[in-house]
């Protein structure tokens, strides 16, 4: 119970004192389309993975809860589980939710993974939205689907509509170059809902945070599910302050920058075979 309202979530087992890593789920879906890059990790760490209230198989509040209200509904739902402090990952809206949580709770996030941010310009008005994400919906895996749109029409209409006002109220843009913590951001080539490469350069260059960008090649927008082992094996080495690298057995390839205050640096650049560099 959060809050008087009902929240299902998934959890693994992992060893005593393994590190904690929650998944925070997009706009209108469950955490069900997080599972397969959060079932790559459960060996390492003792994951959850929450319906917010309101989405999935979690009860509905008396009223839709915008961005700040879920971030302290993840809080009070780590509350529940004993948990003072995790990595958080997310997806899609996932990510704004992710940055209030920063804002609002600094010394309980350990690491913030932002894989395919949305919620900004890029996706407004909600008619634009729509466009783009049926445009993503046909570069999703065909599972995608059968995944997604229980979920969709288990949100509804009204609730979409009031949500999608209340993020763009949100300052995500002014929330995220808040964050002071290592941070990763991963984002498919192929993503219709991201702006363009400009304005990804324009905001790299504003932040002073120390933050890893990983471009996936074939990707769209719902990467923990059509390329969890791609996102799995950067998560990995990013926990373990490793060089992140392209993982050969896994469909897409990884190029990875680091961001400086004013650009974007790539760790290294592709073979000429095409395949993931030393540091891509």
């Amino acid at each position: 119970m959060v809050d008087g309202v009902d929240v299902f979530y998934r959890a693994s087992l992992a060893s005593p004192g393994a590190p904690v890593m929650t998944h925070l789920h997009g706009f209108g879906l469950s955490g069900r389309y997080l599972l397969p890059t959060a079932e790559l990790l459960a060996d390492e760490f003792l994951t959850y993975v929450p319906d917010l209230p309101g989405f999935g198989r979690s009860g509905r509040p008396r009223d839709v809860l915008d961005v700040p209200d879920l971030a302290h509904a993840a809080a009070r739902f780590l509350d529940d589980r004993g948990v003072r402090s995790t990595t958080l990952v997310g997806n899609s809206m996932g990510c704004p939710v992710i940055c209030e949580f920063a804002h609002r709770y600094p010394e309980r996030l350990d690491r913030a993974v932002l894989v395919s941010p949305a919620g900004g310009i890029q996706n407004q008005p909600l008619r634009r939205a729509i466009g783009q994400l049926t445009k993503d919906g046909r570069r999703e895996p065909a599972k995608m689907l059968s995944v997604a749109t229980p979920d969709y029409l288990r949100f509804g209409v009204p609730s979409t509509v009031r949500l999608f006002r209340a993020l763009t109220r949100y300052p995500t843009l002014e929330r995220l170059l808040e964050l002071s913590l290592p941070t990763l951001v991963v984002l498919g080539d192929r993503d219709p809902l991201l702006p363009g490469a400009e304005r990804i350069r324009e905001v790299a260059g504003q932040t002073d945070n120390h933050v890893l960008v990983v471009i996936i090649e074939g990707a769209a927008h719902a990467i923990n599910f059509s390329h969890p082992g791609e996102l799995a094996h950067a998560i990995r080495l990013f926990m373990r302050d490793e060089p992140i690298v392209d993982d050969p057995d896994s469909p897409g390839t990884a190029s990875v920058y680091e961001i400086h205050r004013g650009t974007l640096h790539p760790q290294a650049k592709p073979k000429p075979d095409g395949g993931g560099a030393p540091g891509g």
